[in-house]
């Protein structure tokens, strides 16, 4: 019985530790000026791989909890404490198209990416991993360029129509997201930083491109 009940600690004392970081990293985000929202999560119990009310959720874990996440994101500490006190286990959703926008690859390309730019003595930037099948490419924002082909916006599975040499990328940009470190996602599928964010500014995006699309 001691045995059960000591590791039955060990578990809660890992789970209240995780919570903490997931709050911790909100809070980080926005003193970058990286807006924030509340998303969902993996549940601790159940038939369901997300949080959500959503059968066959086909991002479970990995979006915002509500349809009014861009008017909702905010870098405001109060806020943030708030919402993570309600839900501790929520994982943090960026919007994407402020500050930055994002490049999801497929991790064998984010990783022969890097692996190129380090040898061409140029900087990737901050660059995250979704467990070992994707990565994600932080850079400068494009905004909203007057010729909209020169950019694509999703945060499902669709594809550029302009770059058909490019399966399986996803350009998170204006009205998209991502989701954030240190977030869990189902099957214990953790969100981390490959290269963590610093006081750099973010490269330009047609120049990290050139190497995701080689």
């Amino acid at each position: 019985m001691a045995v059960t009940r000591n590791s039955r600690n060990s578990r809660n004392s890992r789970d209240t530790r995780a919570r903490n970081l997931l709050v911790v990293a909100a809070r980080e985000y926005a003193a970058r000026g990286w807006a924030t929202v509340v998303g969902a999560h993996a549940p601790a119990a159940g038939d369901r791989a997300c949080s959500c009310d959503r059968i066959g959720c086909p991002r479970p874990g990995a979006h915002p909890v509500t349809t009014g996440w861009a008017r909702q994101a905010t870098t405001e500490r109060e806020t943030l404490d708030r919402w993570w006190s309600v839900t501790p286990e929520a994982n943090v959703i960026l919007p994407t198209g402020r500050v930055f926008d994002v490049f999801d690859v497929p991790a064998a390309t984010g990783r022969a990416a890097l692996a190129a730019m380090a040898a061409a003595g140029v900087e990737a930037g901050p660059v995250a991993a979704i467990g070992d099948e994707r990565h994600l490419f932080f850079v400068a924002t494009r905004g909203a360029p007057e010729d909209e082909d020169e950019w694509w916006s999703c945060h499902l599975d669709c594809s550029p129509e302009t770059l058909a040499d490019t399966p399986g990328m996803r350009w998170h940009c204006r009205d998209s997201y991502v989701v954030a470190p240190p977030s869990v996602l189902p099957s214990g599928r953790e969100v981390t930083w490959v290269r963590p964010p610093d006081d750099a500014p973010l490269p330009d995006p047609l120049r990290v491109l050139e190497f995701l699309v080689d």
